[in-house]
């Protein structure tokens, strides 16, 4: 039999192409190598993290805070194995969803390790060697990425000691002290879950600062939150080695800006250096499938490789390694073979650290609005000056919204506080419409809510907010 489409990968972006190119009438067939569907992010990524993530925050608050609201209690007593068996359940939920959702549309999934032939051809070979060879007029890569390990380092994770994020959300008990390589969204999440557990958290960051490309500001503030909530910073330090030593591992690591080397010992070891595709054993450059010098497959202004037939999205593809970048491109990929206009603003395209408080953002920061020479303007707003935030104990934090001067049309929004994974959303949905500060400001928002402090930063962006 000869499919319309086969992906080559289950995470968000391939099993929403999928999904989407049968709805609108292809024959589509799956490979996936795991057991289960979901990819990274259902099976070792965002899906369990967030599951650990709620569950430790719900145990922390218990321990801390809720006293203030009138609610005693004696001290809680963490059982680790069920919260993991909480996160395992979150994780069989969801990957069973997916297979529920391709069988619903009539999706052909083929358990194995995926190949491109050539144009019009897949393989598949089983857990036994067995290969099997598939028709298909098209064919989608969306096998994702995988660990990126610390440039020029070699470390042996074993996912006991020496750790991935994959060992971070399996610990079967909570590490006396832990370093986290590694000052991204995925170090820091994790960091947090183990932190409110009851770890003495350290983490050692290359740049001057956390969370990369995120505003500095935001940066800034958020990291001295965390700093509050006990975690340790080494930034501007470049890690030359992790070795197991005794029942733990040191980390040796030295000032980027010239200084004498440095180790810390910690009973677990946590690598969160970021990730990189995952393209091996797919056969592409056989196939003819041209890479860039970062090992992602180039592709066109229609997600086509340089093979006719053959496309790609996700991780393995430029830009953000995020789910929801991907899922959007699965859309748009489905729609550009079964013929129509599919396309993806990278504009407007949120990203969110859910640790506690959230960091959410979109759009441009003051540094690259700067960078490329765009006049702008800035309006903030605390969530000290919000009655819902006041009345939950939920004040830190704020929200901030960058506008082209001239146009008022906002380029960017970053919130640090409670929820701001949900908040960041109408600004993301503003900016999708060429939305200006007025417009968001002038909008009515229902009080008291949290994202009443979202409307005041559009007033002080285009003029002047109420409540401060």
């Amino acid at each position: 039999m000869a499919y319309d489409l086969i992906v080559i990968g289950t995470g968000p972006g391939g099993y929403v192409c999928a999904i989407k190119a049968a709805q609108l009438g292809l024959k589509v067939g799956v490979i996936e190598k795991r057991a289960t569907y979901g990819g990274t992010c259902l099976n070792i990524g965002c899906i369990p993290s967030k599951a650990l993530l709620h569950a430790s925050e719900v145990f922390h608050q218990t321990g801390h805070g809720i006293d203030a609201l009138g609610v005693e209690v004696s001290a809680p007593k963490l059982n680790l194995s069920k919260m993991l068996a909480h996160k395992d359940a979150t994780v069989k939920s969801n990957v069973d969803g997916v297979a529920f959702l391709f069988k619903k549309n009539k999706i052909d999934a083929f358990q194995g390790t995926g190949k491109v032939l050539g144009e019009g051809k897949v393989s598949v070979t089983n857990d036994k060697g067995e290969e099997q060879v598939i028709e298909t007029k098209n064919v989608v890569i969306a096998t994702g990425s995988d660990v990126a390990g610390i440039p020029g380092v070699e470390v042996e994770i074993d996912e006991t000691v020496i750790i991935s994020s994959t060992g971070g959300l399996a610990l079967e008990k909570v590490p006396a002290t832990m370093v986290v390589v590694g000052g991204g969204v995925i170090g820091l999440e994790l960091g947090s879950v183990w932190s409110r557990l009851g770890a003495k958290v350290t983490v050692v960051e290359y740049l001057d600062t956390i969370l990369g490309g995120m505003d500095g500001e935001v940066s800034k503030q958020f990291q001295r939150m965390l700093a509050k909530q006990g975690i340790d910073f080494k930034l501007g330090a470049k890690v030359t080695g992790v070795v197991k030593s005794g029942k733990g591992a040191k980390v040796t690591y030295e000032p980027v800006k010239g200084g004498d080397a440095a180790t810390i010992d910690a009973d677990v070891v946590l690598i969160a250096t970021g990730r990189k595709p995952f393209t091996d054993g797919l056969g592409l450059a056989e196939a003819g499938v041209v890479m860039d010098k970062r090992g992602r497959v180039e592709i066109d202004g229609h997600f086509q490789t340089s093979v006719t037939g053959i496309y790609a999205l996700g991780d393995v593809v430029r830009g953000p390694m995020l789910a929801h970048k991907a899922e959007d491109e699965g859309v748009a990929v489905a729609e550009i073979i079964a013929g129509q206009a599919g396309h993806v603003n990278y504009d407007v395209i949120p990203s969110v650290v859910y640790t506690q408080p959230e960091v959410a953002s979109v759009g441009k920061t003051e540094e690259e609005l700067k960078a490329a020479g765009i006049a702008y303007k800035v309006g903030k707003f605390p969530f000290t000056a919000n009655g819902r935030a006041r009345a939950m104990l939920q004040t830190d934090g704020f929200v901030k919204i960058l506008a082209d001067k001239d146009t008022d049309r906002v380029l960017g929004g970053h919130i640090v506080g409670f929820g701001a994974g949900e908040m960041i959303h109408e600004i993301t949905v503003l900016m999708e419409f060429g939305g200006s500060s007025e417009d968001l400001g002038r909008t009515c928002h229902a009080h008291p809510t949290m994202s009443e402090a979202v409307k005041e930063a559009a007033l002080a962006t285009f003029f002047k907010p109420i409540h401060m």
